[in-house]
């Protein structure tokens, strides 16, 4: 079983604030599972997206979690919003979570997705 949406938001601000980072909720979505995403700021002024990873990386596990795919890497705020505004036309119960934290290793599952051309 996956964690409601809202505890998965919730644990990950609790981890980035204990990483010396900060984080905050800038779009709350549905509770129970509304699609997350996440969204990195650097220090240097690039952003990097992650988006929920498609279905075909769940299939047959025992303990499906929350995975996720970069879907933008380093690039502007320009180009990160337009990708987040056509993700809440599509799915408007979905979650933006903003992290300030330039290595964000171990805070979610990220699949590889090499064959995604939007990066």
């Amino acid at each position: 079983m996956r964690l409601k949406s809202d505890i998965f938001v919730s644990s990950l601000l609790r981890r980035v604030f204990a990483l010396g980072g900060y984080a905050a909720v800038l779009r709350k979505g549905a509770q129970e599972a509304g699609a997350i995403f996440i969204r990195q700021r650097s220090r240097l002024g690039l952003e990097t997206l992650y988006a929920p990873a498609p279905q075909n990386f769940f299939e047959e596990e025992a303990n499906p979690g929350r995975k996720f795919e970069m879907r933008l890497q380093n690039t502007d705020a320009e180009r990160v919003d337009s990708a987040l505004s056509s993700e809440i036309r599509f799915d408007p119960d979905c979650w933006i979570v903003e992290i300030e934290l330039d290595d964000c290793d171990g805070l979610f599952e990220i699949v590889a997705n090499d064959a995604d051309p939007r990066r």
